[in-house]
């Protein structure tokens, strides 16, 4: 295998045509259960190799390197599980993404944590498990050196968060280098560098430094030039303090994913090249590594199904009204100019529709207008009874639902391929039931307010 991500957009493409098909044969799908997310699970296995292969090939032999996927992209047990499987850890923002990488099985030594408002409750968790934190700003840092006090045999590898402040990308949402971004220590702000400095040199237990530019249009260039200012930053100081203090850089992650074809660029390979040619003293084994992808490891390996309920015609234009929209595809109904899908038709029994294309809407199920995956799109008709596919969706899409009209989060299978072409499935989360939606929106309390009006109290019960 080679340093860019496994197998071909061809061979994926087959693999999940075959999924659908085999989802409506299998009743995955039907007029019953109308939307379903699917994740190729050899598609995977593919991204998590070619990321390791990837900085194989650049990294001095003997360099520790730790791969950690960025739970809050599919915070999905079995995913975590199957990655760490593929010799992939985790790095969590949250005590539910932390719950999530220990039920996975996800061990300590393998974790990070990172997050803009860490508590003090998970801060000492996480050093009493032996978990990499990196603090975000001063008063984290403070807290941080109350409990290395009180927990002075901690496994914890420490560092600070800083923000190289390099500049944002295309989405700025999503761009985490600004000069004002909410994350880390503003490195350029006046006095910062020397704080940063400082802090090191007063506290020997500090030994990692950790950046992150962003993710979804970044350029590489711009990635690279952010690990550039957090690796000089290590440098000086090491040179300051005389020795190897600082042992481990976190680079964070931010492989940009293209939505636009089944063709994965760009490439780790192509980002491990820029590093080196930008960065090479990062790989010649002075330091450890430690990245943090998410969406490149699983986007281009999930699919949303939907059943398309009705087919009708407004203004002269075509629309499919389906089961997918908003409650699965939130980022892409509120702002579809940066996050677009592609959308594949599929016929009644799950085979890829054929036919002129046919410029239409693909609208989802939720009471508003903008429900809408996508607007003016050239494809096979669709109609009543086939079923439309949002591509690339591995990644903060149908694990994030967003319970819009209290719609139900759909099932999420896994599959595989056999060389005969049959196909099996795996339940990786089931389909939400109704019971569950009035449970987790106060069913067995339903007469808690009418009650405390009766009281005339405001006290909890």
């Amino acid at each position: 295998m080679s340093g860019d991500l496994g197998g071909t957009g061809t061979e994926r493409a087959v693999r999940r045509d075959g999924a659908v098909r085999a989802a409506v044969e299998q009743g995955l799908l039907g007029p019953d259960v109308p939307i379903v997310g699917l994740l190729d699970v050899a598609g995977i296995r593919e991204s998590a190799a070619a990321l390791r292969v990837a900085f194989e090939a650049v990294t001095a032999p003997g360099t520790p390197v730790l791969h950690a996927f960025a739970v809050k992209a599919t915070p999905l047990v079995p995913v975590l599980g199957l990655l760490h499987e593929e010799g992939i850890g985790v790095e969590v923002a949250s005590p539910g993404e932390l719950a999530l990488a220990r039920a996975a099985g996800v061990p300590a030594e393998r974790t990070v944590l990172d997050s803009p408002a860490k508590t003090p409750a998970e801060l000492r968790e996480a050093l009493e498990l032996g978990i990499a934190v990196n603090a975000d700003n001063p008063q984290e840092l403070e807290r941080l050196d109350a409990l290395v006090k009180a927990l002075p045999d901690t496994a914890s590898p420490l560092g600070i968060r800083v923000n190289p402040q390099v500049g944002g990308g295309s989405i700025e949402a999503l761009s985490t280098a600004t000069a004002t971004s909410k994350f880390g220590v503003a490195l350029r702000d006046e006095g910062a560098r020397e704080w940063v400095v400082r802090a090191y040199l007063d506290r020997p237990w500090l030994t990692r430094l950790h950046t992150h530019t962003g993710s979804q249009g970044i350029p590489l260039t711009l990635m690279a030039e952010g690990v550039a200012e957090a690796y000089a930053l290590a440098e000086e100081i090491n040179e300051r303090a005389g020795r190897r203090q600082v042992d481990t850089l976190d680079i964070g992650g931010g492989l940009p994913v293209n939505f636009g074809s089944d063709e994965e660029s760009p490439t780790y390979a192509e980002y491990a090249r820029v590093l080196r040619e930008r960065v090479p003293g990062l790989f010649d084994g002075r330091y450890g590594l430690v990245t943090e992808f998410g969406r490149s490891l699983l986007a281009k390996h999930g699919t949303v199904v939907a059943r398309v309920e009705y087919a009708k015609s407004a203004g002269g234009r075509p629309v499919a009204v389906t089961h997918a929209g908003v409650q699965v595809a939130t980022r892409t109904v509120y702002a579809p100019g940066a996050w677009p899908l592609r959308i594949a038709a599929y016929d009644g029994k799950g085979m890829p529709k054929e036919g002129p294309d046919v410029v239409q809407d693909v609208a989802g199920p939720a009471c508003f207008a903008g429900d809408l995956l996508a607007v003016g799109r050239a494809m096979p008709l669709l109609e009543q009874g086939d079923y439309a596919a949002a591509l690339d969706t591995g990644a903060y899409y149908f694990a994030h639902h967003y319970a819009y009209n209290s719609l139900a989060r759909p099932g999420v299978y896994g599959f595989v391929s056999d060389e005969d072409g049959s196909v099996s499935f795996a339940t990786v989360r089931e389909e939400q039931r109704v019971e569950e939606i009035v449970a987790e929106a106060g069913g067995g309390r339903a007469d808690a307010l009418t009650e405390a009006v009766r009281r005339g109290g405001s006290g909890r019960s």
